[in-house]
């Protein structure tokens, strides 16, 4: 064999086999791996908000208990002992204390799919013991939802001046002119941190510009979103001086902006506020201002909620309504008019468009 031979069968086979044999890879040590699946648990229990998850944990808790009390399994799931359960939270049988509204048990039903996944079961909401049931609910006792009044601006104005000057009074004083004027949700509220990134469970932080301040927020979906908020003529009503009076004061400079004060209301605790603060704090001073003094107390008390907020700017918000929609995050300009209370409905006419 020629040396021109032997060098065209040496890159044949070069060619034909690897260069080299892949190295031995031992497998990954159990505690590698242990870190992985406590990764992969943390970006699934981020799948959903936090406040969900607690309702569907509780929504869950409730079917376990109601089952052991009919001596039914709780796992697997069993559509027709479902269509019993709704059957008798739609009529508050049992020893319920009142009966749940229909979109109460549809939330129900979803937080009883997320237990049942969280178990490697399936819930199949299309079976006849359960959709039909529920289809017969629906019918019979669906109704409007329920709106809370908004609080306008002057309302705002009236609000925020029965507040003392102390700690509480500064920081829900910010949360009131804050939430109302970016039309936020009470989770949303709470939710703000300082600053980008500073604790997992943040839902946004406000940046501070010359002409007022962008808040980066993640509201429902998971949707990110950035609303812009002016300064106001008054330093008294202003948004952007309020908050801004409230983090010096309470002298927060990282993590959660709204936060527990001491039993005597003069040290700023770490912890975070919770959103059901919000309505509180909405429903007390809304009364306190004397605020739609023309309902008795009861029905007072049960009109005003933190959504009174988000549904005040959209109904004084005297803008094109693409950009109230765009501020408050919502998908359709149909959801937008849900929150308006009071609009001019025939400001676009299309009888007389159409020449009529």
């Amino acid at each position: 064999m020629t040396a021109k031979s032997v060098a065209e069968d040496s890159q044949t086979a070069g060619e034909l086999l690897p260069e080299r044999a892949p190295a031995y890879e031992p497998p990954a040590p159990a505690d590698e791996l242990a870190g992985l699946v406590e990764k992969a648990r943390d970006y699934a229990r981020g799948a959903s908000a936090e406040g969900t998850r607690t309702a569907y944990l509780s929504d869950w808790k409730d079917y376990v208990a109601w089952s052991g009390r009919r001596g039914l399994p709780a796992v697997p799931p069993s559509p027709q002992a479902i269509g019993l359960y709704i059957t008798e939270l739609v009529t508050g049988g049992g020893d319920r204390r009142r009966p749940l509204n229909v979109r109460s048990i549809e939330r129900r039903l979803s937080g009883l799919a997320w237990g049942f996944r969280q178990r490697g079961h399936a819930l199949d909401r299309q079976d006849r013991h359960i959709k039909e049931v529920l289809a017969g609910i629906r019918n019979k006792h669906l109704q409007p939802p329920k709106q809370k009044a908004a609080v306008l601006a002057s309302d705002i104005v009236a609000m925020i001046g029965t507040l003392d000057t102390g700690l509480a009074g500064v920081r829900d004083r910010a949360i009131l002119l804050v939430g109302f004027a970016g039309g936020l949700r009470r989770s949303e509220i709470v939710g703000l941190d300082h600053g980008e990134g500073e604790t997992e469970e943040g839902l946004g932080w406000p940046e501070f510009l010359e002409g007022g301040m962008v808040l980066r927020v993640k509201g429902k979906g998971n949707r990110w979103r950035e609303v812009e908020i002016g300064r106001g003529t008054s330093s008294r009503t202003c948004p952007v001086a309020a908050l801004q009076e409230w983090l010096a004061i309470a002298r927060i400079v990282h993590g959660p902006v709204f936060r527990r004060l001491s039993t005597n209301g003069k040290r700023v605790l770490t912890g975070r506020l919770a959103d059901q603060h919000v309505a509180r704090l909405v429903k007390r001073t809304a009364i306190a201002a004397g605020i739609r003094g023309d309902l008795a107390e009861g029905a007072r008390r049960e009109a005003f909620a933190g959504h009174s907020l988000r549904a005040g700017l959209a109904t004084a918000a005297a803008a094109d309504e693409r950009y109230v929609q765009r501020h408050l995050g919502h998908a359709t300009v149909t959801m937008t008019r849900r929150y308006q209370r009071e609009r001019d409905r025939f400001r676009v006419n299309l009888t007389k468009s159409a020449g009529l």
